[in-house]
């Protein structure tokens, strides 16, 4: 890409905006990264509202227009970034397998994982997005079968979502530690560049709460 086509990542460590730093990792995309400290409430200050007003990472800013909505970044920069192959092509059959586990995501799994951290019993079969939690989870895990990745041989931006969801809900509990699921994480995680961003992560972490500790600490 062109100088004046740079990617603008707003980011901050161990949210939801890690899977797309990992994403950005694997297309060997060039861009900025802008650094928010959610834990001294960076998000929610003018300068960041002014960009995103529902305070939330990941955003992008790309050729001048804004780009929120984790499963819209995925796409859109797996698009960007064809020849990395981690989408499939307009004309290709498994274009709509992949977009609809892409927002498989944000319109059942999200939304089931949030009932069921919040210990709320879903909406009536007519009004709930995802049914049931039971039924939700199956669907998933009886594609991850099929194996290695959600599209079978081929991964995907989608993988790179999934595999990050998947890690952080079975490690708080939202979601069970079957088989299927910890095996299909592994495959994910084992990535190069995963491990990389996670290192990278770690650090800014560490950083951003002695920050934040720092500000809370009573003067003496």
């Amino acid at each position: 890409m062109a100088t004046d086509d740079t990617i603008t990542f707003f980011h901050s460590p161990n949210t939801r905006s890690t899977g797309v730093r990992i994403l950005l990792a694997e297309l060997n995309a060039p861009h900025e990264l802008h650094i928010l400290n959610m834990k001294a409430g960076e998000q929610r200050q003018p300068a960041y509202l002014a960009i995103n007003p529902m305070g939330k990472v990941p955003a992008i800013r790309h050729r001048g227009e804004l780009v929120t909505e984790q499963v819209a970044i995925y796409i859109y920069l797996a698009d960007l970034f064809p020849a990395a192959g981690l989408t499939p092509a307009l004309d290709d059959r498994r274009r709509g397998p992949y977009l609809r586990w892409l927002t498989y995501y944000a319109a059942c799994f999200e939304p089931a994982v949030v009932d069921r951290a919040m210990k709320r019993d879903p909406a009536g079969p007519a009004m709930s997005p995802y049914g049931d939690y039971d039924t939700m989870l199956k669907t998933l895990t009886d594609q991850i079968a099929k194996g290695p990745y959600l599209l079978g041989d081929r991964m995907t931006a989608a993988d790179v979502l999934w595999g990050t969801a998947l890690g952080w809900t079975t490690h708080f509990k939202l979601v069970p530690e079957l088989a299927v699921i910890t095996d299909y994480i592994k495959r994910i995680t084992s990535r190069p560049a995963v491990g990389k961003v996670n290192a990278l992560e770690a650090r800014l972490a560490a950083e951003h709460a002695a920050v934040a500790n720092k500000d809370t600490a009573p003067a003496h």
